[in-house]
């Protein structure tokens, strides 16, 4: 998935200028790309405008700066929903910005269409378990410096359960949308999201600038 896949999506939900475009990539879409940056975007927007898949209109403010309100073009339209409706290659890294990108963009989609994308991806991530779960995980080393084998061999147990169980967590999660799919039920449950436990733990208080925090109850 390309910047200007996410930014042709947007920009068909409503016209927008690059600070509107900017917004929506540091919050609701901050994890369809992270860390983009405002030239960027404008440099994308600057290609998109010559390849005619977008266009823009100035806009005059009263006292401040004239600003550029661009919109989608025909041929970027078609542009968006070629790789929208195409077909989906799930990459070996499970959650990735690509599924997640479509499944972004799903008003797009008729629920039959993203029904076909979440049997794609379920199909994908179960070959992916049948032929990694259980793979041999030795390594020959032959270090030349001081190495704890046997730290080795418990981190990368360690690591290897807790990829499992993060797949598997995500498996049950698009099982459950497609079953939700399938039965007409509502995608999201009613009620409140449930509270994380932040751990008392100086990292914690460090990475957010503040005092550590107590666990939620």
């Amino acid at each position: 998935m390309k910047l200007e896949h996410i930014l042709l999506g947007v920009l068909l939900r409503y016209p927008s200028t690059g600070y509107d475009l900017k917004k929506y990539l540091d919050t609701a879409g901050r994890f369809l790309r992270p860390n983009t940056t405002m030239s960027q975007v404008y440099r994308s927007l600057a290609r998109m405008e010559a390849d005619g898949w977008v266009t823009h209109q100035v806009k005059s403010r009263p006292g401040a700066q004239d600003y550029k309100i661009f919109r989608a073009t025909a041929e970027g339209t078609t542009v968006f929903l070629d790789w929208l409706k195409g077909p989906y290659r799930p990459p070996e890294a499970h959650l990735g910005h690509e599924f997640r990108g479509r499944l972004a963009f799903a008003g797009f989609l008729t629920r039959e269409e993203v029904l076909a994308l979440v049997d794609t991806e379920l199909a994908a991530r179960y070959a992916q378990v049948a032929r990694f779960r259980h793979r041999d995980r030795t390594l020959e080393t032959r270090p030349e410096i001081p190495y704890d084998a046997e730290l080795s061999l418990e981190m990368q147990e360690w690591e290897h359960r807790r990829g499992a169980e993060t797949m598997d967590a995500h498996i049950a999660a698009c099982e459950d949308l497609r079953a939700r799919l399938l039965d007409g039920r509502p995608l999201v449950d009613a009620g409140p999201q449930p509270t994380p436990t932040v751990p008392d733990h100086p990292g914690v208080a460090a990475a957010t600038g503040g005092e550590p925090c107590a666990p939620s109850s």
